[in-house]
C-alpha cells in the first residue's frame, strides 16, 4: 500500500524589537544569564503588562507579507501550563482573536508550484531557557528570553514532504527578513519549528495519528526528522511494531531518531481565557495603512526589476535578494554611481568577503549605500585605484567615513605626476635587469612583475594604463 505524509507546521519567530513584549527589558540575543530581566518578566506578583506597540506593527507586517487578513480588533489570552522556564505558570498569547488569519504562502519544489494555507499568525511571549548540566545532574533556568516577543505562524496540514517543508521555511525566512520582521537566525533560536506529522493511505481524506516534534532549529535536521518519523509511522501501521499515539516527541539529530516526551496536549488542557490585564487592541485605518505603506517589494518583484530595468545577470540579482540589507545598500550605491553591475559586484564579492572575515551574516551589513556608491564612483572616475578602494571599504566597515575625504587623508588619490612615475620606473628597471631581459625575450609575466613593483612603490596612486605605457617605453630604451 502507498502512503502519503500530512504535515502542518507551527513556526515561532522572534521579532526584531529592542525591548520585550510587555516590559522595557532588552530583547537582544546574548548577554549574561538572567541579566535582561525585571519583576514583570520574572513573573513577580502585582506587575502589570504594557504592550509594546512595535510588536503589533511587526505582527501586522508579517500577516501582510503572508497574504493574511488582519483582525482589526486583536486580543491577548492566557495559556495555562506549568514548566520551570515559565515563571507565571501561564503564557500570554492569542487564541480567540489573533492578529492575522487566513493567509497563503506560495512555494516551488521539484514537483511544481503549490500554495500552503496559513491558519493564523498570533503574537505571544517566549518562555525562558533551561540549561541542563549532566555533570552535576542539575538544571538551571535563564530568564533572559522570557517575554521576548514572538509570532507563531500556524499552517494548515498542506505539506506532504521534507522538500516542501524546507521550501516553505525558506520562503517564510526570505519574506520576514525582507520586511525586517525578524532576522530568522535558526542557529540563535530566533526561528524555531514544531513539526506536526501523520501518515495515511494515499487518496484517503482521514488523517492519521499525529505526532509533534518540538523546537527544531535546523533545516537539515528537520528534513531528517521528517524522513525518520514518516518511516516510523508506516512501519507501525504495516508491521504493528508499536502503537501510534498522539504525543510530543524530541528529535535527537546525533542518534537520528525521535523519542517520546509526553502525551500531546489539547486546547482544553491549556484552559485559554482572555487576559484581563491586557486591553483589546483596535487597529484603525491610519495604523493599518502606515504599516502597509512601509512594506518592501517582494523579493521576486525586486529580482525581476533588477534584471529587466538595471540589466543585472540573473545570478547577481538572485544573490542580492537573499538579503534586504544588501538590496538597500545596492540601491543606494547605484543611485550615486550609476553603474548597477559595479555596485552588485562590490557587494557580492568585496563586501561579502569582509562579512565572512568578521563572521557576520549578510543581514548584518551596516555600511551606507550612498558611501559605497561614492567609493565606486572614485574608482570609475580613476581617482582611486581598485586596490586602495578595497582598503577604504575595509575602513568603512569599522567606522562611518567619507570615502573621498578618507582617500585624501591617506594619500590614496591617484596622481598624474609623470615625473614621480618616471623616477620609480627607472629605479625598478635598474634594480631588476633580469626581468627586463626576460620580457625582451618574450616572457610576458616578467612585465607584470616589473609593473607590480612600480605600483607598490607608487602605493597604487597612479593611472595603471599610463604607468604601463611609460614602463613599456622605458624597457624599450633600456
Amino acid at each position: 500500500m502507498k502512503y502519503e505524509t500530512v504535515i502542518g507546521l507551527e513556526v515561532h519567530i522572534e521579532l526584531a524589537t529592542e525591548s520585550k513584549i510587555f516590559c522595557s527589558c532588552s530583547a537582544k540575543f546574548g548577554g549574561e544569564q538572567n541579566d535582561h530581566v525585571c519583576p514583570a518578566c520574572c513573573g513577580m506578583p502585582g506587575m502589570l503588562p504594557i504592550v509594546n506597540k512595535h510588536v503589533v506593527d511587526l505582527g501586522m507586517a508579517a500577516g501582510m507579507m503572508l497574504n493574511c487578513d488582519i483582525n482589526r480588533v486583536t486580543t491577548f489570552d492566557k495559556k495555562s501550563y506549568y514548566y520551570p522556564d515559565l515563571p507565571c505558570s501561564y503564557q500570554t498569547t492569542q487564541w480567540f482573536a489573533p492578529v492575522s488569519v487566513n493567509g497563503r504562502v506560495d512555494i516551488e519544489t521539484s514537483k511544481g508550484k503549490k500554495s500552503i494555507r496559513i491558519k493564523q499568525i498570533h503574537m505571544e511571549e517566549d518562555a525562558g531557557k533551561l540549561v541542563h548540566d549532566d555533570w552535576t545532574n542539575t538544571s538551571l533556568v535563564d530568564f533572559n528570553r522570557t517575554s521576548v516577543p514572538l509570532i507563531e505562524i500556524v499552517s494548515q496540514p498542506d505539506l506532504s514532504s521534507a522538500e516542501e517543508v524546507i521550501a516553505y521555511l525558506e520562503r517564510l525566512r526570505s519574506l520576514l527578513r525582507f520586511a525586517k520582521v525578524s532576522e530568522c537566525r535558526m542557529e540563535q533560536g530566533s526561528m524555531r519549528c514544531d513539526v506536526n506529522l501523520s501518515v495515511r493511505p494515499e487518496g484517503s481524506d482521514v488523517l492519521g495519528v499525529r505526532t509533534e516534534m518540538k523546537n527544531m532549529n535546523s533545516l537539515s535536521a528537520i528534513a531528517r526528522a521528517i524522513e525518520y518519523e514518516t518511516a516510523r509511522h508506516i512501519d507501525a501501521i504495516e508491521n504493528g511494531t508499536e502503537e501510534l499515539v498522539q504525543e510530543t516527541r524530541r528529535w535527537d539529530d546525533t542518534k537520528g531518531a525521535s523519542f517520546a516526551m509526553r502525551n500531546k496536549e489539547t486546547a482544553g488542557d491549556y484552559r485559554y481565557f482572555p487576559d484581563p490585564n491586557v486591553m483589546p487592541i483596535v487597529i484603525d485605518d491610519e495604523w493599518f495603512n502606515t504599516v502597509k505603506s512601509n512594506l518592501p517589494e517582494f523579493p521576486e518583484v525586486k529580482k525581476a526589476r533588477y534584471i529587466d530595468e538595471l540589466g543585472l545577470a540573473e545570478g547577481d540579482a538572485e544573490h542580492l535578494i537573499q538579503s534586504r540589507a544588501f538590496c538597500d545598500c545596492f540601491e543606494g550605491a547605484y543611485e550615486v554611481c550609476g553603474n548597477a553591475k559595479e555596485a552588485a559586484n562590490w557587494l557580492i564579492f568585496d563586501c561579502s568577503k569582509i562579512l565572512n572575515q568578521k563572521q557576520q551574516t549578510v543581514d548584518q551589513l551596516n555600511i551606507s549605500g550612498k558611501a559605497l556608491g561614492e567609493l565606486i564612483k572614485l574608482v570609475l572616475d580613476e581617482k582611486v585605484s581598485r586596490a586602495n578602494a578595497k582598503k577604504i571599504l575595509s575602513a568603512m566597515f569599522e567606522e562611518e567615513i567619507d570615502p573621498a575625504e578618507y582617500a585624501k587623508a591617506n594619500g590614496f588619490i591617484v596622481s598624474n605626476d609623470t615625473g614621480a612615475m618616471e623616477a620609480v620606473i627607472a629605479a625598478v628597471i635598474a634594480a631588476d635587469p633580469k626581468s627586463v631581459n626576460d620580457y625582451k625575450n618574450g616572457k610576458e609575466k616578467a612585465l607584470m612583475a616589473l609593473f607590480g613593483k612600480c605600483m607598490k612603490e607608487l602605493k597604487g596612486n597612479c593611472n595603471p594604463q599610463v604607468l604601463r605605457e611609460m614602463l613599456l617605453k622605458s624597457i624599450e630604451n633600456a
